[in-house]
């Protein structure tokens, strides 16, 4: 079974990073023990205090599909409805370590 490693970039509006940041953090203990859940890190950029960045590692695509219908995924979605300038999603495949 192939893994599927998952980057999501998360571009917070200017004036809602804080509660975009919370909202993000709030996913973290959730998802981590979600069947299939390998590795789910959340980072900051340095210069870009409202770019975020998940990197995800799942058992499956299945699994990790399962995860993105949760009800955790849904009160996040509600709670920064308008707090997000741009979400870029991209499934990934390992080639090489």
């Amino acid at each position: 079974m192939t893994t599927l490693t998952v980057i999501a970039n998360i571009i917070a509006k200017d004036d809602h990073i804080a509660l975009v940041k919370a909202e993000l953090e709030k996913l973290l203990p959730v998802t981590r023990v979600e069947e299939g859940c390998l590795q789910y890190n959340l980072y900051q950029d340095n210069e870009n205090l409202a770019h975020f960045m998940f990197h995800e590692s799942w058992a499956s695509r299945e699994l990790w599909l399962t995860h993105m219908e949760n009800q955790h995924l849904k009160d996040y979605l509600a709670a920064t409805d308008g707090a997000v300038e741009s979400f870029i999603l991209n499934e990934m495949t390992e080639v090489a370590q």
